[in-house]
């Protein structure tokens, strides 16, 4: 009888334990979810309170548009991430409010004029800019008088990266007495007020032009310029104060600045690609990649359709290259025997440029390969020219692709597969009108952010280049004032006296 009621008494205790356990469970689970009912986004920043909060609001309308994706359609570019089977499809990002999407065509930036990124730039003697055009300054004055006459570019295949020139023009337009229009960045002469600050070294052009040693000379006069740059840049307080964190330099030109990027390091460039630079020295998340300027001139009052451009896929130029470029040649063999394709060597000679722009107007696809380096010129020759770019180069870094989806008028392929026997000649003939003419509409809208000219436009690639630098602004400043934590704690006490060193002591 003793051994029953202990037995019933412990099915009992057993019986409680569990309830109370179910009980305890139950309540930590609606605890848990009345907590995270009660939390959201908080918003108890003033932004107006902060420095600058003018150009950090013109980041956030810059970005807003990608954080919100619910009314976003399919894009027919989304073939692009193409053959990995295990890999799931990405959806298109881009999406904008109607305002921005009327005046951008899709792409939300900051073009209203009323927020300018402020730029201090150094007075550098003609020598690093002007004067390689042979301009000769007059009285004083470092600079041409704008409103008199504005020094040429030499063409040819030197105008391709002379995006340093286009630059320096709109900032010193920005201080003629009457804009030629309003601004997205401006002059400011106190480097304390700026928000970036610009070495306006003309350094694709001094590769181009001054490269070549001559027969007296140790050091070509491109490398003696960089050489003296680097001198008086690194002598400028503005660089000692910040450690060159917060400048900006342009070597577009894959070979510029060879030996002058070793020193200033530091800055943010501006770049065409990443490819014969290591990690260390230039990155996505420090730099920036701005477009080549198309030789090919624009197609203006385009009408073509799919049926009126035979040629199904265009190449022409250099098919024997270096590096990552062996695939060119490769491709050439797979495809030269293809009845509508057009792949054939070519160059700027004997109306090479012509021919190219005639190709590119009758083709439906062109060819963009990596050369020497991940980008190429074809890519925005191919934009300008209305012709669906498929780009075959995994390395390549594009322009503005923070903002803008390329997967909506570009064909991606992985260079593994574009080698495959047939693949790309299948590929590009599943495309359809339909979906081919969507795209062929896009690149229509998108062109004029790769037009660079003087005075610049709303929504040009000098406006757009801008903007792509104030979307670094912010994570320069960071770095900067974490660099100054511990400023405080190098204090050194000479004769009774403390000391701080300058913040660039501590790069």
């Amino acid at each position: 009888m003793a051994e029953r009621h202990a037995s019933s008494l412990a099915v009992n205790t057993r019986k409680s334990l569990f309830c109370l356990f179910i009980l305890t469970s139950t309540l930590f689970i609606l605890s848990w979810f009345f907590v995270l009912r009660s939390t959201g986004s908080p918003h108890f920043i003033d932004h107006k309170l902060l420095p600058n909060s003018k150009l950090l609001a013109m980041i956030d309308n810059g970005i807003s548009g990608r954080e919100s994706q619910n009314d976003v359609e399919p894009s027919v570019g989304n073939r692009s991430i193409l053959v990995d089977k295990e890999e799931e499809e990405k959806p298109t990002i881009l999406s904008q409010d109607k305002e921005a999407s009327q005046a951008n065509n899709g792409v939300k930036c900051n073009t209203n004029g009323k927020v300018a990124l402020k730029v201090f730039m150094y007075d550098l003697p003609p020598e690093f800019h002007f004067g390689l055009l042979d301009w000769k300054p007059q009285g004083r004055s470092v600079w041409p008088d704008l409103q008199t006459k504005v020094p040429a570019y030499p063409g040819g295949l030197n105008l391709q990266h002379s995006i340093e020139y286009w630059l320096t023009l709109d900032i010193l337009a920005s201080e003629l007495p009457n804009p030629p229009n309003v601004r997205t960045a401006i002059r400011v002469r106190n480097a304390s007020e700026a928000d970036i600050i610009f070495i306006p070294f003309f350094s694709s052009l001094s590769y181009n032009r001054f490269s070549k040693i001559n027969p007296h000379q140790k050091k070509s006069n491109n490398k003696l310029l960089q050489d003296k740059l680097v001198k008086y840049v690194t002598a400028q307080q503005e660089w000692k104060i910040s450690g060159g964190r917060d400048h900006l330099i342009v070597a577009h030109h894959p070979n510029s600045l060879l030996d002058g990027r070793m020193k200033l390091w530091p800055a943010t460039f501006i770049l065409s690609d990443f490819g014969r630079y290591p990690p260390n020295i230039a990155n996505v998340e420090k730099d920036i990649i701005a477009p080549y300027k198309h030789v090919i001139k624009s197609y203006v009052n385009d009408s073509s359709t799919f049926d009126s451009r035979p040629t199904l896929l265009y190449f022409q130029g250099a098919i024997y290259r270096k590096d990552g470029g062996f695939v060119r040649q490769e491709l050439f063999y797979l495809l030269q025997d293809e009845k509508d394709v057009h792949f054939t060597f070519g160059s700027v000679q004997k109306d090479g440029i012509k021919k190219a722009s005639q190709g590119m107007h009758n083709s439906k696809f062109c060819l963009n390969i990596a050369g020497d380096t991940p980008s190429s010129n074809r890519l925005f020759d191919a934009i300008a020219s209305h012709c669906v770019p498929v780009i075959i180069s995994d390395d390549i870094e594009l322009p503005y692709e923070d903002v803008l989806d390329y997967s909506e008028f570009c064909i991606f392929v992985r260079t593994r597969d574009a080698l495959k026997k047939n693949f790309l000649v299948n590929l590009t003939r599943s495309i359809g009108m339909d979906e081919w003419t969507q795209m062929w509409r896009r690149l229509q809208e998108v062109q004029k952010f790769y037009e660079f000219q003087y005075p610049s436009k709303e929504g040009d690639a000098v406006r757009m280049i801008w903007q792509a630098v104030a979307r670094k602004v912010p994570a320069i400043r960071m770095k900067l004032n974490k660099s100054r934590r511990f400023s405080r704690s190098y204090v050194r006490k000479e004769k009774g006296l403390s000391r701080i060193p300058s913040p660039s002591n501590f790069w």
